[in-house]
């Protein structure tokens, strides 16, 4: 038997810094599993954060969804095994991507809910845009296929890191005072209501929040995303 990897499909540029990461950890990973020379084999459509920013703040998703359809098109016509949104948020257009495509698709809510699972957690906090926090396109995943108590900020909290996202993480910039803000609002929301974990949904969140920052287990969504490619694209042959 011979280890062999599927083609694995990225769709990044929201924004460009989590991307890499996805193409550095993906590229590491392979060769931690495989050795010798092995790297990923990796296709990625980038597309413009300005263009999809402007369209979220109009509310308007059908727009932003047919760039992801025309995105994953663009992957399942070029040779990809699979598809890989680099990004929580947009999740919320999965379904662009699922209806117009034949290859599997590997949500980031089913893979940090895997993770949670193996944890055994129940409680767990979510962080990360405004969209990402209010819909249920990620929370209902958690909850119905994981039975994952999910808990959300209140609302001024849920602007503060709506904001800090927006302004600083996406433009690559990390400061300690939206550091200790957000910390401090992971705190108060284990010490008031007990959750025994914290989501960092958005992809940037980790570039700002690290593990020893806070009492509680983080999960980092675009590192568990990674990972579980990694571990879908990776198939024996006899």
């Amino acid at each position: 038997m011979s280890k062999q990897i599927k083609t694995i499909g990225l769709i990044g540029g929201m924004g460009w810094e989590s991307s890499k990461l996805y193409y550095e950890r993906i590229n590491m990973g392979i060769n931690e599993a495989l050795g010798g020379s092995y790297s990923a084999k990796i296709i990625m459509v980038s597309v413009n954060f300005a263009e999809i920013e402007q369209l979220t703040f109009k509310n308007n998703w059908n727009a932003i969804a047919n760039i992801m359809k025309k995105s994953a098109q663009q992957l399942e016509n070029a040779g990809a095994d699979m598809i890989v949104l680099c990004t929580n948020l947009i999740h919320i257009v999965s379904n662009a991507i699922t209806e117009h495509s034949s290859i599997p698709f590997l949500h980031i809510a089913d893979a940090t809910g895997e993770a949670i699972q193996k944890k055994n957690l129940k409680k767990i906090l979510l962080l990360g845009t405004k969209y990402t926090m209010e819909k249920d396109f990620y929370t209902k995943t958690l909850q119905d296929t994981y039975g994952l108590e999910i808990v959300i900020p209140e609302k001024s909290d849920r602007k503060t890191i709506h904001d800090i996202i927006y302004q600083e993480l996406l433009k690559g910039v990390f400061k300690k005072s939206s550091k200790n803000d957000i910390v401090m609002i992971i705190e108060k929301i284990k010490e008031e209501q007990g959750v025994e974990g914290v989501i960092l949904g958005c992809t940037e969140l980790p570039m700002l929040i690290k593990e020893e920052d806070v009492s509680i287990t983080t999960f980092d969504t675009g590192r568990i995303h990674a990972y579980k490619a990694i571990e879908t694209s990776i198939y024996k042959t006899n």
